[in-house]
C-alpha cells in the first residue's frame, strides 16, 4: 500500500518548483502520515533553490507544514488520525543534546533536517515516475499534498487552530521567537536589538514585547517593515541604510550599549556592529545563517568584561512543549502573526518563493488543502 500525492519537485539548483504525481510509502512504526493543509515558505527552502545548502536534487522541499493525521505507525502514542498537528525539525533523541533538551542541537541535525535527502537508512519515503526524490527535508517534504514524518517532529495543536496561520511557527517563528524566550531572556527593563525585520526578526520583535524589556530596538532597512515592527512592539527603530547602526543603539541606550541583541539577517557586517553594541555582560544570538565559511571580526578584548555571542538554532526549542505555547499566544492575540502572512494558492509556489526572494512578502504561506 501507498498514498498518491502531489508534491512540488526541485528539479535542479536554479529551476522553479513543478509539480508532480508521487507516492509515499506506508508508515513506518514511527512515522506519522499527514494531509498538509498549508506550509510556509522559509528562507532556507530558497537557500537549497539556490544552491547554498547542498541538499541533494531533485527532490521534495518544505519543512513548516501544517495538516492533519491520517494514519500513524505502530509505535506511535503521542497523535492520532483526525489530530490538527504542526511539523518542524527532528533530531535522534539520544544523543547527550537531545537527552539534556536541546533537539535543536542534535549531533546527527544536518544530516537528519537539512542535507541528508533521505531517512537515517538511506531510504527514501517519496518516489516519482522515474525512482527515488529526494525527500525527508526536515523529516517532513511538505511542499506536498500528504507528507510522511517522523513522530519527533510532530506536535499535536487544538482542534480550533487555523492552521493556514500557524504553519510557520514549524520554523521561521520558533526561530526568532525561541531566541528571545529560550535562550536571550531579557529581564525588566533591559533592552534589545533585532537586526534585521524579516520574519524571523519580527518573530523575534512579537517575542520581546512579552518580556519586560524596556527598549526593543529594530534594525532594518526597509521602512514600511520598520513600522510594521512598530505595531507589534519595537519601542525605536533604525533604518541602518541610513545611519550608523552601532552609533544608532549607543546613542538610543544613554551610551551604554544594548544587553541583548539577535543578528536574524546572516550579514557579517551587521552581526559586527551588533557586537560592538554590546553593553558590558550583554549577549547576541547569531540567528541568520550565511553561506559557509563567513567571517566576521571582532576585538577579543572586547569581551573579556562578560560580553557573548551564542549561535542558536530552531529557538533551542523542544517543539513539543514550545509550540503549543506559541499556538496559545497566537490564539489569544497576543502574537499577532497573521500581520506577517500572504496566502498563496500550492500551484503558485513559484510565485510564492519569487515575492519571499525579493522581500515583497515577509512570509508566503502555501494553501495546500
Amino acid at each position: 500500500m501507498s498514498t498518491t500525492a502531489t508534491a512540488a519537485v526541485l528539479p535542479a539548483t536554479g529551476q522553479p518548483f513543478a509539480l508532480q504525481e508521487v507516492t509515499l510509502d506506508d508508515p513506518r512504526p514511527d512515522e506519522v502520515l499527514v494531509r498538509i493543509v498549508a506550509a510556509g515558505v522559509c528562507g532556507t527552502d530558497m537557500g537549497v533553490q539556490a544552491g547554498h545548502i547542498p541538499f541533494p536534487l531533485p527532490g521534495v522541499l518544505g519543512h513548516e507544514g501544517a495538516g492533519v493525521v491520517e494514519a500513524v505507525g505502530s509505535s506511535v502514542t503521542t497523535a492520532a488520525p483526525g489530530d490538527k498537528v504542526l511539523l518542524t525539525f527532528t533530531s535522534c533523541g539520544t544523543c547527550p543534546n537531545c537527552l539534556a533538551g536541546h533537539p535543536a542541537y542534535c549531533e546527527t541535525f544536518l544530516p537528519r533536517n537539512l542535507v541528508g535527502g533521505a531517512r537515517p537508512d538511506g531510504s527514501s519515503p517519496v518516489h516519482g515516475a522515474d525512482g527515488d526524490l529526494n525527500a525527508h527535508f526536515f523529516a517532513q517534504s511538505s511542499f506536498a499534498t500528504y507528507a510522511l514524518a517522523e513522530e519527533r517532529n510532530v506536535t499535536v495543536v487544538s482542534q480550533d487552530a487555523d492552521l493556514a496561520v500557524l504553519a510557520p511557527l514549524g520554523c521561521g517563528v520558533q526561530t526568532g521567537a525561541g531566541a528571545v524566550f529560550n535562550v536571550l531572556r531579557p529581564t525588566p527593563g533591559s533592552s534589545i536589538a533585532v537586526l534585521g525585520a524579516g520574519a524571523v526578526g519580527l518573530s523575534a520583535v512579537m517575542a520581546a514585547a512579552l518580556t519586560g524589556a524596556r527598549r526593543i530596538i529594530v534594525a532594518d532597512l526597509v521602512d514600511s517593515r520598520l513600522e510594521l515592527a512598530r505595531e507589534l512592539g519595537a519601542t525605536h527603530v533604525v533604518n541602518s541604510g541610513e545611519t550608523d547602526l552601532e552609533t544608532a543603539l549607543k546613542d538610543l541606550t544613554g551610551g551604554r550599549g544594548v544587553e541583548y541583541a539577535a543578528e536574524t539577517t546572516g550579514l557579517a557586517r551587521l552581526l559586527e556592529a551588533g557586537i560592538r553594541a554590546l553593553a558590558p555582560m550583554g549577549t547576541i544570538g547569531v540567528i541568520g545563517a550565511p553561506a559557509a565559511g563567513t567571517m566576521a571580526a571582532f576585538d577579543v578584548n572586547f569581551l573579556l568584561n562578560g560580553r557573548g555571542i551564542v549561535g542558536i538554532t530552531e529557538g533551542d526549542s523542544v517543539p513539543q512543549l514550545f509550540l503549543p505555547a506559541l499556538v496559545e499566544l497566537v490564539l489569544q492575540g497576543r502574537m499577532p502573526l497573521e500581520k506577517l502572512i500572504r496566502h498563496y494558492p500550492f500551484d503558485a509556489i513559484n510565485d510564492a518563493t519569487a515575492a519571499a526572494r525579493s522581500g515583497e512578502v515577509l512570509k508566503a504561506v502555501l494553501r495546500v488543502g
